[in-house]
């Protein structure tokens, strides 16, 4: 399946990206030999679900996950993973802030009281 470029898929309409994921889908699924019947009982949708998406007319994201999940293509899906990356100097300040010992255990009694 061809990758688009960012210039690309800044270029494309909403529509025309939801065409792109149904064509993506209708590729794997071929390339599985399954029909739209078949991917339909393996994701728990009914067959136009599948063909609807595949069309590119619009469905939920439930959909397209679990049809990704049983065409085994949810690693399409790990741009999606949000990772924040720390620069140096953020990264020397948490380590500056990172206890370096333990302190000692605070006492709670009350000090006895004497008759001085």
């Amino acid at each position: 399946m061809k990758e688009f470029s960012t210039t690309e898929l800044k270029r494309m309409t909403d529509d025309m990206v939801i065409q792109a994921i149904g064509e993506y889908v209708r590729s794997a699924r071929l390339d599985r030999n399954l029909t739209q019947e078949q991917l339909g009982e393996r994701a728990g949708v009914h067959r136009t679900t599948v063909r609807d998406l595949e069309w590119g007319k619009r469905s939920t994201l439930i959909t397209l996950i679990q049809v990704l999940r049983s065409l085994d293509e949810l690693q399409t899906l790990k741009n999606f993973k949000a990772s924040k990356e720390l620069n140096p100097l953020e990264l020397a300040k948490l380590e500056a802030k990172e206890r370096k010992r333990a302190s000692r255990a605070k006492s709670t009694e009350q000090p006895e009281t004497t008759d001085w």
